[in-house]
């Protein structure tokens, strides 16, 4: 009775222990990691007040998806740059990150933003909001974004020309 106790039960773990990944675990994420994030987040902030698209979306992996508010999924670095080139004028955009953690090859980051925008021939436009983001560790060590959500704090405001 105990053998055969013993082999079910080797029929039932085998299996699954074989499923794990062989080599090396992936490496922790670091303190560095955290900074790099969080520096990269400055950057990117930075590329949307100079409205430089291309340098915006180089932080999004070629496959990224973006969840804007109260518009639908978009996915990969084409629909990203269309997206943003349709933006009024951007005066301001402040990233402050809450949170930034990971495990291994992938990090979150969360918090709060503000956006000031210049439509043309309209009032001018001020959000403050929230956001999150997903992170993934590139082969070279660097970060690249894989998915975004962000929404504001308040009402939208209608844009009226």
């Amino acid at each position: 009775m105990y053998f055969r106790r013993l082999a079910f039960s080797l029929a039932l773990v085998l299996p699954v222990a074989a499923c794990q990944p062989a080599g090396t675990p992936p490496p922790s994420f670091t303190a560095a990691d955290s900074t790099a994030i969080r520096g990269m987040l400055t950057q990117y902030a930075a590329t949307v007040v100079a409205e430089d698209w291309p340098a915006h979306v180089s932080y999004y992996s070629a496959d990224a998806v973006r969840m804007p508010p109260n518009e639908p999924m978009m996915r990969g670095h084409a629909a990203i740059t269309a997206w943003d080139t349709a933006l009024p004028p951007v005066t301001g955009f402040t990233l402050t990150p809450q949170v930034v953690a990971g495990d291994g090859n992938l990090a979150y980051a969360r918090g709060a933003f503000t956006l000031d925008l210049a439509p043309p021939g309209a009032a001018a436009v001020n959000t403050v909001g929230k956001w999150q983001a997903t992170y993934q560790r590139q082969t070279d060590g660097s970060w690249l974004c894989i998915s975004d959500i962000w929404n504001a704090d308040t009402p939208i405001t209608p844009i009226t020309m």
